[in-house]
């Protein structure tokens, strides 16, 4: 009998993802199921003999719902919950090769770019506390020149700032003492910064060079050169300054790109948006033409290919699709089989109803009424939402939403933004006031507004 593998154990099981998921959404349980044996499988896929690890492919995913349900939100939660390059695109924005539009081997470009980005700054948190020792030094070598100067000049600088009865050693310490206690924040020092002189070119790509712009840019600053010029700023501005430009002189870019292309190749996640704009009804012509190119065109990157960016060559045959579309119009059959082959997950989202608006509200960790809390708080206001307040809150953004356009949780934005616009105005003005938000208090704001249902349409 086989046994699992402990390295395995060590990453959340698919009962642990959507208690995770949970704690961000409300509701949509099937699609969490769905995502959370998705990510379980990459995981699984690691620890596959090699022979075979190549040949597991990820098991894409279709949403479909209405907008405002939490498709994006909840591929976006699972990227953050893997630690994986994530990028969302829009399907509507990508036209078939021939037709205005961006080139769909930008995406690959875009999330390699994404990738190199998130392990850079991976990177930098490893070495930014020796590359704050490092600025300091130099911070301290401005104050009161370096330990051992060579040149006269140095020389001269430490002299000026050392008593005869001081070492320079112990002055510098003592600089360093103050500049720790930040008695030196108000103080300037004299630096070279340096200037790249980027050339004022503008190029214009063709379709499906839209990376030529940026590769000759870069070329061309890297040639031209590098202007400097001495300028006085302010001691903690020096040091920030100082400590990125370290920070970057410690971090190993080549390093950084081959192990972010790795993981993009393994852990990607792509999010396409309005998959159901490029599905066109069978038998018909004009536009739906140009929307089965598209789909066409993404074919290859789902299936798997090789793309070429800055970083190197990408292989997208492990990287995770998640499409998504609310098919108002239209219906998944609609999209070319092919296209369809490669979504065998299909996870159907259901709307949002008035007891999830009020879980929306108060329970998630990233809930509305705790935002606007901690806005208003910084101001000194103290909001208080009484239960009441928060059903008749939910009640009316349910109303208008079957009264009009049904845009999910995103109505309760405009309903919220409304309610508190009169306390956000005045809020610089009411330091140390607590505001209590009941029942009453909503519909004194709203009722009317929502009586009338052309200015619903116009205000929420």
């Amino acid at each position: 009998m086989n046994q699992p593998d402990e390295t395995l154990a060590k990453h959340p099981t698919p009962r642990e993802v959507v208690r995770m998921l949970d704690t961000y959404i409300v509701g949509q349980d099937k699609a969490k199921r769905a995502v959370a044996i998705a990510l379980r499988n990459r995981y699984r896929r690691m620890f596959v003999e090699p022979e075979l690890k190549d040949e597991i492919a990820p098991k894409n995913i279709l949403m479909i719902g209405p907008t405002g349900v939490g498709k994006t939100e909840i591929s976006r939660r699972l990227a953050k919950l893997m630690n994986a390059p994530f990028l969302k695109v829009e399907a509507s924005k990508f036209t078939e090769v021939g037709y205005v539009g961006r080139d769909v081997d930008s995406i690959i470009r875009d999330l390699a770019r994404v990738a190199v980005n998130q392990r850079r700054e991976e990177e930098r948190q490893k070495v930014l506390e020796r590359a704050r020792h490092l600025a300091e030094e130099r911070v301290l070598d401005l104050l009161v020149g370096p330990l051992r100067p060579a040149q006269k000049a140095g020389r001269e600088e430490t002299e000026r700032f050392a008593t005869p009865e001081e070492p320079q050693s112990s002055t510098r310490e003592r600089f360093r003492k103050l500049l720790h206690e930040g008695k030196l924040s108000q103080r300037f020092v004299e630096m070279e910064l340096k200037e790249a002189a980027g050339p004022m070119v503008e190029i214009f790509a063709a379709q499906g060079l839209e990376e030529l712009d940026t590769n000759l840019r870069d070329m061309l600053s890297q040639l031209m050169p590098k202007k400097s010029k001495r300028k006085k700023v302010l001691v903690p501005e020096a040091l920030e300054m100082l400590t990125e430009e370290e920070a970057e002189r410690l971090i190993d870019m080549q390093k950084v790109q081959k192990i972010a292309i790795e993981l993009m190749e393994n852990s990607g996640i792509v999010f396409i948006d309005e998959i159901d704009k490029i599905a066109g009804r069978e038998g018909s012509g004009g536009p739906d033409v140009s929307r089965e190119g598209v789909q066409r065109d993404l074919l290859p990157l789902v299936e798997g290919t090789s793309v070429s960016t800055k970083y190197g060559v990408v292989r997208t045959d492990h990287i995770l699709f998640i499409a998504a579309g609310a098919f108002h119009t239209s219906k998944p059959s609609d999209l070319i089989p092919e296209f369809q082959g490669r979504f065998p997950i299909r996870v159907e989202l259901e709307a949002l109803t008035q007891a999830d608006f009020v879980r929306i509200l108060g329970e998630t960790r990233n809930a509305l009424i705790r935002q606007y809390q901690a806005l208003l708080a910084t101001e000194g206001v103290t909001l208080i939402f009484e239960p009441s307040a928060i059903e008749e809150i939910a009640k009316i953004a349910s109303e208008i939403n079957e009264n009009t356009e049904n845009i999910g949780a995103r109505r309760l934005h405009t309903v919220m933004e409304r309610l508190l616009e009169e306390v956000s105005f005045v809020a610089p003005e009411m330091a140390g006031v607590e505001v209590r938000i009941d029942d009453q208090y909503v519909i004194s704001k709203l009722a009317d507004i929502v009586k009338d249902r052309d200015l619903t349409r116009y205000i929420l």
